[in-house]
């Protein structure tokens, strides 16, 4: 017998007909809840390429609650649709309309608690929400944990300020210009099956919009320079550690 359920389906967002793919990995009936979690995806990334952390969690009674964000996984219906992630605000305003409308509408587990997860630029999106986030959601959520969050690049990967500045620019002018930006898979895991699977997993786009890599740079900065901060209070506990 499984000891894992998957749900899919997709949410329709407030700007209709947007909408995302949204995926939920449940114990099996004969393993009791614990706890929920919302998980928050890197850049080219999407839920179906986490079964190695969804399930043992699962496993353990923890429910997963993930979703494609804009312009990633199965929420991408056109090739225009790539990387399209909107900016700061819009992506905020989808995390908040996830955990409000799939996951704290659910009255039969509102006794669980709920943790946030976000990892790489999804660790970057946990922060900022735990830090700029609407009160009446941040306050019901347990926890914030953050892996791997993308906070600042490595100094051999960083572009030029004159880059960013007329990157930034441009982004004003054309916000959904494409640009690829290609992820050394070989940095990705020590598993080279794992790193092999991204190559060739066609969700795995690595296409993002001027407008979003703009957001991306600007939230890292807001965070790396204190900026946008994780106040205390925030978590169980009230402490940030």
């Amino acid at each position: 017998m499984a000891s894992y359920t998957i749900e899919e389906g997709f949410l329709a967002l407030p700007d209709k007909p947007s909408e995302v793919y949204t995926r939920t990995t449940r114990p099996a009936k004969s393993i009791q809840p614990k706890a929920r979690l919302v998980f928050i995806h890197g850049f080219s990334d999407h839920s179906n390429a986490q079964d190695d952390l969804f399930i043992p969690l699962a496993e353990k009674g923890i429910i997963v609650h993930s979703f494609d964000q804009r312009g990633w996984g199965r929420s991408v219906k056109k090739a225009a649709d790539k990387g399209k992630t909107g900016t700061t605000d819009q992506v905020m305003n989808d995390i908040t309309y996830f955990i409000k409308n799939h996951v704290l509408a659910r009255q039969e587990e509102a006794h669980l608690p709920v943790f946030v997860m976000g990892h790489s630029m999804g660790g970057q999106e946990t922060l900022t929400y735990a830090a700029i986030g609407p009160k009446d959601v941040v306050s019901r959520i347990r926890g914030f944990m953050a892996e791997a969050p993308w906070i600042a690049l490595h100094p051999s990967t960083q572009p030029w300020k004159l880059t960013v500045v007329l990157g930034r620019m441009a982004s004003k002018l054309m916000p959904h210009y494409h640009m690829v930006n290609e992820l050394d898979a070989n940095l990705l895991s020590r598993d080279p099956d794992v790193n092999d699977g991204y190559v060739k997993d066609p969700l795995c786009h690595n296409t993002g919009t001027l407008e979003g890599l703009a957001g991306m740079l600007d939230r890292a900065l807001a965070l790396n320079e204190h900026k946008n901060l994780v106040p205390e209070g925030v978590g169980e506990g009230g402490k940030t550690r």
